[in-house]
């Protein structure tokens, strides 16, 4: 498909955010289903694109973030 990185996460969310996603123990896309929000934003480096991102590469799963 070409929109997910090696790490399994959107492209474009950038590195910190990859970064603060792996450091958290989060290593794929599919391990963000139902995560809330506001924990997400607590990780240093992810910010509202990333978010965003993430939120929408979920729903082309049939996931979302949590609330």
């Amino acid at each position: 498909m070409g929109t997910s990185s090696e790490a399994g996460f959107p492209r474009g969310i950038g590195a910190p955010a990859t970064r603060a996603l792996n450091q958290a123990g989060y290593n794929d896309l599919t391990q963000l289903a139902d995560v809330p929000v506001a924990e997400l934003r607590r990780l240093h480096g992810v910010g509202p694109k990333a978010l965003r991102l993430i939120q929408e590469a979920l729903e082309q799963r049939g996931m979302t973030l949590g609330q």
